[in-house]
């Protein structure tokens, strides 16, 4: 019998946004993201390989995964196994903590915690870039998750260059978010083949691109200068420009519900009112508001007349990955 590693990686939400790749197969970006791993969301994952086992057995939140992810767990497997030289099959337990699938990175932890578990239990020591690396091939967001803090995934050009480096993990100054949890479901338009489709016809898609990579120089030079403000506007116009190029993809599409256009004229609203808080969205309709812990009372008691307490999550800078 192996040795069961459990591993706990918590998920990012990207200021400056990933949206496209110009490597499917090795999920190698167009541009470099910067991202803010959250301690509220996370996933612990336990894996042991086994001479006992005839295949893979997975199981997710409890129960026994369903085809697609037991298939895509396996195939990720078979990267560990591969450099381990381990010729074994794995039991897999993961529990989720995050909303699957609703545009709040719930891949991101699952993938990083999938790394650090599954390397560990067959034996590979690997370090934090390498890790990182091998978490990019789960998932492109889940190469952040390996960090805590703000951390940048720089876009390489290759397999041995796409990793991803922590920009400040330990935060010391006063930045949080509020998650809007809109719509747990899952969504009807996969990220991957979101941006397959935005990559392929928007005509916008270059200039997104070099909008993306010149604003991670300024979100780091905001995050040094521990300037909320900057980093809110920013992070808010990385978001609308990357949603911007989907709904100018053929055929159009847009990951918005009626609930993400309240949340965001509630955001709207405030800030002429002097409050300093900024909107941000992933690949889903969920928002999340940046904002300091002084006026998180102030937005919540906004937000009250249109969500319930359950959809409020607040949420600070978190660790990077961990074993229990």
């Amino acid at each position: 019998m192996g040795q069961s590693i459990t591993a706990r990686a918590h998920t990012n939400i990207a200021l400056i946004k990933y949206w496209g790749k110009q490597n499917p197969e090795l999920i190698i970006p167009y541009n470099s993201s910067l991202s803010m791993t959250l301690d509220h969301f996370y996933t612990d994952t336990t894996v042991r390989f086994s001479t006992d086992l005839t295949a893979d057995q997975i199981s997710f939140n409890g129960a026994i995964a369903d085809t697609k992810t037991s298939t895509q767990m396996s195939q990720f497997l078979d990267l560990i196994r591969k450099q381990a030289h381990l010729p074994l099959f794995a039991a897999v337990e993961t529990i989720n903590h995050v909303p699957n699938a609703a545009g709040l990175a719930s891949s991101a932890s699952g993938y990083a915690a999938l790394a650090a578990a599954g390397s560990r239990a067959a034996g590979l020591e690997l370090n934090d870039r390498d890790l990182s690396r091998l978490a990019r091939r789960g998932s492109g967001s889940a190469t952040r998750s390996i960090y805590g803090g703000f951390v940048e995934w720089q876009r390489g050009t290759n397999d041995l260059d796409s990793y991803a480096v922590p920009v400040q993990e330990t935060v010391d100054w006063d930045i949080q978010m509020i998650a809007i949890v809109l719509n747990d479901r899952q969504k009807a338009i996969a990220s991957r083949a979101g941006m397959a489709n935005t990559v392929a016809t928007s005509p916008y898609y270059p200039a997104w691109v070099e909008t993306a990579q010149a604003a991670i120089p300024a979100m780091k030079a905001a995050i040094v200068k521990k300037d909320i403000n900057l980093v809110g506007q920013l992070a808010e116009q990385s978001a609308m420009q990357m949603h911007a190029t989907t709904l100018s993809a053929v055929p159009p599409f847009t990951y918005f519900e009626p609930e993400t256009l309240q949340a965001i004229k509630v955001v709207q609203t405030l800030r002429q009112q002097g409050v300093s808080c900024y909107y941000t969205m992933d690949a889903g309709p969920n928002v999340k508001v940046i904002c300091t812990s002084q006026e998180t009372p102030q937005i919540l008691a906004a937000l009250a007349p249109y969500f319930s307490p359950e959809q409020l999550l607040v949420a600070k800078p978190g660790p990077g990955v961990s074993y229990r």
